[in-house]
């Protein structure tokens, strides 16, 4: 189309066009086909003469080549090239109607942010400008027009106008907000993961009776699931693991809120477990949302006795292996924490001889699924166990979790959190 052809309101038309591109689901042109006599002639034209970028470029089974080039990023709309359409270069065979338009105006229109600066530019590299820069009668005096030729006498116009301008560096500002504040949420989430990783034990109490360790795999940055090793004093060891509901960055809040109440309330955990929970049940119910909770299971271990006292809060069941093989589930003896504020529970006791382990885990081990929506399971748990135990207690955690987390071929959609504990 000519310049002289253009509507009147042909500018408030590209703006409203270029205003929905900016809110709509994403939906644009494939490309557009450009009739040429040599596709590798154009090619090159395209590539070095005006700075295009070649976004396709296979042979077809039919024979021949597939080119389609299109503005590089940035080119045109400062960052938003990558939305253009691609301009596929075509050899129409000899004798059709599409050879005869070879070299004819295209009706092909490249917006762009200052056709001044361009034309200077692709002046300078040979391109020949049948109509340099111009000011319309249609522009109102914000608008600037020019025409350019590919090597086969292809024409095409360069649009600029001051509405588009301003949608398009709009645009730009809302897009650098964007980067930023993504910048900046993945600045504090690794922030967020240093500090949640100090909330996990960062040294082990010595008890002669017993090795124990843990392990924790988030699903995502930070998570909800806790363990922790609570020195009780006078021989004695805190083993806890817990499981906040929910995922993510509240997940992890509330992880840290258990984790002080469990600490700033330990000292009586001994002499008085069933008080020591109940406080941590008020602490937690106190300073969280209605429907906030945890999943704890707290056990608390006598290198004397070898005895091992402990209550389940609603947690998947503690796994005791005895050293002859025999196995024991250790289930819930009250319900979870944080959701009730009137709440009891109840201890229970178990001995532990040499040999025996303690394998504590969250649903995240055992819930995960394969892909026919087959859960880990607790067999599974048992046999990785079982299969591992002649490693270091690290180890075997790690070899532990690494299976539960090849057993999904999904990403992982729950924190996987284990203890393992072992009687010497």
């Amino acid at each position: 189309m000519e310049h002289s052809e253009h509507p009147e309101g042909v500018l408030g038309h590209h703006a409203a066009a270029l205003r929905a591109a900016l809110v709509q689901p994403f939906l644009r042109l494939n490309f557009v086909t450009l009739w040429v006599r040599d596709q590798e002639r154009s090619r090159r034209f395209f590539v070095e003469k005006l700075a295009f970028e070649v976004i396709v470029d296979v042979s077809i089974s039919e024979g021949g080549r597939w080119v389609v080039v299109a503005p590089s990023v940035g080119w045109l709309s400062g960052g938003a090239g990558a939305g253009l359409t691609g301009m596929a270069l075509v050899v129409p065979p000899e004798g059709t109607a599409e050879r005869q338009r070879i070299g004819q105006n295209t009706g092909l229109s490249f917006l762009t942010e200052d056709v001044r600066g361009v034309f200077e530019e692709w002046s300078k590299r040979g391109v020949r400008f049948p109509l340099a820069p111009m000011e319309p009668s249609w522009g109102a005096g914000q608008a600037r027009y020019a025409l350019f030729e590919d090597v086969d006498g292809n024409s095409f116009s360069l649009l600029e106008f001051d509405e588009a301008t301003r949608a398009l560096e709009a645009e730009r500002r809302a897009q650098a907000a964007r980067l930023e504040a993504e910048r900046q949420a993945a600045h504090d989430l690794a922030i967020a993961k240093q500090v949640q990783t100090r909330l996990f034990p960062q040294h082990q109490p010595l008890i002669q009776t017993l090795v124990y360790a843990g392990i924790c795999h988030p699903a995502r940055t930070v998570g909800g699931d806790y363990y922790d090793f609570l020195d009780l004093g006078n021989g004695k060891l805190g083993l806890v693991i817990a499981d906040i509901a929910g995922k993510g960055m509240g997940a992890a809040l509330l992880m840290a809120n258990l984790q002080a109440a469990l600490r700033s309330q330990c000292a009586t955990a001994w002499d008085q477990p069933e008080r020591f929970l109940r406080s941590v049940n008020q602490l937690l119910y106190e300073n969280t949302a209605d429907g906030d909770y945890a999943t704890l299971f707290f056990a608390e271990y006598d290198e004397d006795t070898r005895k091992l006292r402990y209550s389940n809060c609603g947690h998947p069941p503690a796994l005791l292996l005895r050293g002859d093989d025999g196995l024991e589930r250790l289930g819930s003896t009250c319900t979870v924490v944080g959701l009730f504020e009137k709440w009891d529970c109840a201890m229970e006791e178990r001995e532990l001889a040499p040999g025996d382990a303690m394998l504590l885990y969250t649903d995240g081990v055992t819930e995960a699924l394969n892909g026919d929506g087959e859960e880990f399971g607790e067999e599974r748990l048992m046999e990785a166990a079982r299969q591992h135990r002649e490693l270091c207690l690290s180890e075997l955690l790690a070899a532990v979790a690494d299976q539960a987390r090849r057993f999904s071929p999904h990403e992982q959609a729950d924190d996987i959190t284990l203890i393992v504990a072992k009687c010497t």
